[in-house]
């Protein structure tokens, strides 16, 4: 039986970070996951190989349909397995660089499925079974995509983004069950790529969560680009048949389609994890139940990421690792989440950090708005179409940003600034008196700040 300071199960953005910042403090950590390569859902089958293909096919649409209005005229010619190639290439390199990082800090790696087995006990199931003991686990098991009754995903015609990032054809009629992130995001891709893309969602709006204002424009864009929403729409069922399928709806005529992607979000993955052992509840979700230094009720069990209540971010799971494993290590860990940004890597882009006004006001707190539209900031005339507005929320009486939400140009890159800004307290008028330099499309930010004045 091998002992160690700190087992990490899941090697997602999460788990592996933590093990790395482990390792740099001193402690004797061990990695356990089932897949070969380490990175988890978010390199493997979700961040990373989405960005590629959205980057990709929008330099497809811009290279055939916009740089016309540059003085360019250009023609372009599709070779998908080009661009899935690329997106592949991308995603092995990253993933080389992080058995480098493992490396590089001395952390032990067990290929197979981890299982707590008891007190300060995990069984590793797989090509060499075996049993390791630590002080300390961190459990980093990610999440896998949620489905919806009546559809069953055939690994094909119907799936899930996993699917929809592989496809080996465009389809000529794809149908998008979900207007979250994953949704429009990949169906942006094979829109650009040339798909006729109907969306159903359940709920009367887009972007489900976000704030209301940037979710109406949102639509209004993405209907202009060609995507087709139906909104309170509630699919009842789908079905595959050689090469078409059949999407079901409820009041609705059903629709034909080539594939079928479920987009309607993801669910924890915490199923046989010998949580039971030890009695680790779970919550109605699945999340594992923590408190406020994301421990367990189980002595010296730790839980992190999408395994665990609040948004499915990689970037969460990666800070919920460091503080978990800073306080193992030090007794004090620090994390913010209302100063975790959330993005959607659509065309324009759409970033948000803290509250929206619709939580703001059905939690009773008085703020002040100021907002201001990229159609007025030069850098964004010049890169090209300027839709959009950056809006700031601030407390009525202090002033302190509580929200600050972004639909244009970089809108990804430009949410940093707001998300340091509500990290450190920062007032709209600290954003304001802030030089930025110009021509940048951080000026919009400045004039938001002036505007809640």
């Amino acid at each position: 039986m091998k002992e160690f300071d700190l087992i990490v199960i899941g090697g997602g953005p999460g788990g592996y970070v933590a093990a790395i910042r482990a390792a740099q403090l001193g402690l004797q950590t061990a990695l356990i996951e089932k897949e070969t390569g380490l990175g988890g859902t978010c390199l493997r089958v979700g961040c990373i190989p989405s960005k590629a293909l959205l980057e990709a096919s929008e330099k497809y649409h811009e290279t055939k349909s916009e740089l016309h209005a540059f003085g360019i005229n250009a023609t372009a010619e599709l070779d998908l397995a080009a661009m899935l190639a690329r997106k592949e290439n991308i995603v092995a390199d990253m993933t080389k660089g992080i058995d480098g990082l493992m490396a590089k800090n001395k952390i032990q790696r067990f290929l197979g499925h981890g299982r707590l087995a008891g007190p300060n006990k995990v069984a590793v199931q797989g090509a060499e079974s075996s049993e390791l003991t630590a002080k300390s686990i961190i459990l980093a098991t990610g999440s896998v995509a949620a489905g919806l009754p009546g559809i069953e995903f055939d690994g094909d015609r119907i799936g899930s983004s996993t699917e929809a990032l592989c496809y080996p054809e465009v389809p000529k009629r794809l149908v998008v069950i979900g207007a979250g992130v994953i949704g429009l995001e990949l169906g942006s891709v094979w829109l650009r790529l040339g798909a006729q893309v109907t969306v159903f969602e359940y709920m009367d709006h887009i972007l489900p969560g976000m704030d209301l204002e940037v979710s109406k424009l949102a639509q209004r864009i993405f209907k202009k680009q060609g995507l087709k929403f139906n909104l309170g729409a509630k699919v009842t069922g789908a079905k595959a048949d050689r090469n078409t399928c059949t999407v079901e709806v409820e009041g609705m005529q059903a629709t034909q389609c080539d594939r079928v992607l479920v987009a309607v979000g993801r669910r924890p993955n915490t199923q046989d994890l010998g949580l039971d052992t030890l009695n680790i509840a779970t919550d109605k979700a699945g999340c594992i139940e923590v408190d406020d230094r994301l421990a367990t009720a189980a002595p010296g069990v730790f839980a992190i990421g999408d395994a665990v209540r609040g948004p499915m971010l990689a970037h969460k799971a990666e800070e919920e690792g460091i503080a978990c494993v800073e306080r193992i290590a030090t007794g004090y860990g620090h994390l913010n989440y209302d100063a975790i940004p959330a993005i959607v890597y659509t065309h324009p882009e759409i970033a948000s950090v803290g509250k929206t006004e619709e939580e703001l006001k059905d939690a009773g707190i008085g703020y002040r708005k100021g907002k201001f539209p990229f159609s007025a900031n030069a850098r964004a005339r010049c890169l090209g179409p300027a839709e959009g507005f950056v809006k700031i929320l601030a407390h009525a009486q202090t002033d302190r940003v509580l929200g600050v939400h972004i639909i244009g140009p970089r809108a990804g890159d430009l949410i940093a600034e707001a998300a340091v800004a509500i990290e450190y307290g920062a007032s709209s008028e600290d954003i304001a008196r802030a030089c930025h330099a110009h021509p940048t499309l951080a000026e919009v930010i400045k004039e938001a700040a002036l505007a809640v004045e």
